[in-house]
């Protein structure tokens, strides 16, 4: 009788351990659909990207014109896409307009923001339609913000999704840039937008200066500075476009760029603490003058073209023989990084899945204890509040009794 009794406690033990595994291969498979696979990044030698950057008034939308005209005359295939959502009219047609999906007055309106915060602000929204990592912030922008007024998000394609489409068809993307250089450089949104180029084709940052200007060797430095800040921000070939050739000469910044013995007697005039400081620097930025291409360019009458192009070229091999190894490198990392974070996440998943063994699992937040201890609070400020009443009012029955002896002991 013994050993009949036993019998059903080890079928019912194997009937556990059955369940048990059971369990755990739906949350293995639970898991398996859950995981997310790494994205690919297809990495395409044409079109070469040229990102147009430079100071207010340094001409540079008139750059892209001519550049755009002068990729028509040459045959060459070029494709435009306009980043600046506040100008009002382009002298040129934009095959991607970042105004065709942002309204940029809209949305100064909508936060109410000023001019640069309305670029800003349309500039991160736009980020947002550049490759297939910027739909989830899309989606999330829309589900937060039920009135869209100036998002005009749509279900078409990504930019670089589109780009690669007619990759075998191009030879060059010009990206124009809003004027105010420092909302496309140093924020997120320009960052973005960077990298999502490098990481499908070879690119090139272009810095356009305004020649007549940097005439003044403070000026000079100023602009070779900022060139400098670029290269390094962005980690991409730069190239430096002396615009306005028409009007002023490049050839004293070239001459300025390999001798710094000529840059420094041309601050031999100027005594002050911005000459020395200045001077300084020229021999701090000897190194970085080394490993610049410099072309002088006119916009107007288009000087300098053909010695441009030759400069992206040349760009656009450097870039794939040095910075894509750099490039490759940093994505490796941080894709490394991204693994580790979600194997953490989850493994943190499974645990809490075993756990509650696929049951609806009830989260403390911690709001209900919150309510109660609000609530105590509530009732003691309120008891606080009568006994105050209360002395407040024994108090005034004083005064008023005091104030009736004085009245009856006055004498009229």
């Amino acid at each position: 009788m013994e050993i009949d009794a036993k019998v059903p406690e080890e079928a019912e033990g194997s009937m556990q351990v059955d369940s048990k595994v059971q369990e755990n291969d739906d949350i293995s498979k639970s898991m398996q659909n859950l995981n997310i696979e790494g994205s690919s990044f297809p990495f395409k030698k044409k079109p070469v990207i040229i990102i147009v950057v430079g100071m207010a008034g340094s001409g540079k939308t008139t750059f892209l014109h001519r550049l755009v005209c002068h990729t028509m005359a040459s045959n060459l295939r070029g494709y435009v896409l306009n980043l600046d959502p506040a100008v009002l009219t382009l002298p040129f047609g934009a095959n991607i307009d970042i105004r065709d999906t942002v309204r940029y007055k809209e949305v100064m309106k909508q936060f109410n923001l000023g001019p640069n915060g309305g670029i800003l602000t349309s500039l991160n929204l736009f980020a947002t339609k550049f490759d297939e990592h910027g739909v989830g912030i899309s989606v999330l922008l829309m589900s937060r913000n039920c009135d869209l007024g100036p998002f005009c998000f749509s279900s078409e394609q990504q930019v670089i999704s589109v780009i690669e489409k007619r990759a075998d068809q191009l030879d060059y993307v010009l990206v124009d840039t809003p004027g105010q250089i420092e909302i496309f450089t140093w924020s997120a949104s320009g960052a973005i937008i960077t990298e999502a180029f490098a990481s499908t084709f070879p690119t090139v940052v272009t810095y356009v200066v305004d020649t007549p200007r940097s005439e003044s060797p403070a000026t000079f430095m100023s602009n070779m500075l900022y060139a400098c800040s670029i290269l390094y921000k962005t980690r991409l070939p730069l190239v430096l476009a002396f615009n306005k050739t028409d009007v002023a000469n490049h050839e004293f910044a070239l001459e300025w760029m390999k001798d710094f013995e000529v840059f420094h007697a041309a601050l031999d005039a100027d005594n002050t603490y911005t000459s020395t400081l200045t001077r300084s620097l020229s021999l701090a930025l000897e190194e970085f003058y080394k490993n610049l291409r410099s072309v002088g360019v006119s916009a107007v009458s288009g000087a300098g073209m053909d010695a441009f192009f030759k400069a992206i070229d040349a760009s656009a091999e450097e870039f794939m023989e040095t910075y894509k190894a750099d490039l490759d490198k940093r994505r490796e990392e941080k894709q490394l990084l991204e693994e580790n974070r979600r194997r953490e996440n989850m493994e943190k998943l499974r645990k809490d899945m075993e756990k509650t063994r696929g049951e609806t699992a009830v989260l403390s937040t911690g709001l209900k204890d919150g309510k109660g201890k609000d609530k105590a609070m509530m009732d003691e400020e309120d008891e606080e509040e009568e006994d105050d009443i209360r002395v407040f009012s024994d108090d005034e029955d004083a005064i008023d009794e005091d104030e009736d002896e004085e009245v009856a002991g006055f004498s009229f």
